[in-house]
């Protein structure tokens, strides 16, 4: 297992974790017509806009198991959120279902905060949607509850909670 910084040449990769992942992970909260619609050409030309308008501070983290295959991926930076008072965010972390509860989350987010400190950002937030498994792993990483809002993805209308660390 190794955990690096992503490059241009991991689009592929990291979009085929994207694809895999919201698949099982949004199974069942996410309508199948909308999953059913996604594809791995649509999210390698999403990723690769990602890595070529990149702001300073954006962070790419890939993680590869022992063959060398991209199995999760996190990206962040500067917070998107002007009125809540955190100076950095989470935007994704994803892993393939194989790849998951075994430690490699937190190592991502761990790496991330290591990322963050270096260009002097102290707190940090994410967005989940609150039907996510994945609620209980940040919790459980010390994001605490901030505030809530309704989203809709596709047709369907969700609940999305923002959960935040003051200090990094």
């Amino acid at each position: 297992m190794k955990i690096r910084l992503a490059s241009l040449n991991d689009v592929e990769g990291i979009a085929k974790v994207h694809l895999e992942s919201w698949n099982t992970t949004y199974k069942n909260i996410i309508s199948d017509s909308y999953l059913s619609n996604l594809t791995l050409e649509g999210r390698i030309r999403n990723w690769t806009w990602v890595f070529n308008n990149s702001n300073n501070g954006d962070v790419i983290i890939v993680i590869e198991d022992e063959n060398n295959q991209i199995v999760g991926f996190l990206s962040g930076g500067k917070s998107r959120e002007t009125n809540l008072e955190y100076d950095a965010e989470l935007y994704a972390i994803y892993l393939l279902e194989d790849a998951q509860s075994k430690g490699y989350g937190k190592l991502l987010v761990n790496r991330f905060i290591e990322e963050l400190k270096l260009t002097n950002y102290h707190s940090m937030m994410l967005w989940v949607l609150k039907e996510n498994p994945a609620v209980n792993f940040y919790k459980k990483l010390g994001g605490k509850y901030i505030t809530e809002k309704e989203i809709q993805i596709g047709e369907d209308r969700l609940i999305e909670i923002a959960l935040g660390w003051k200090d990094i």
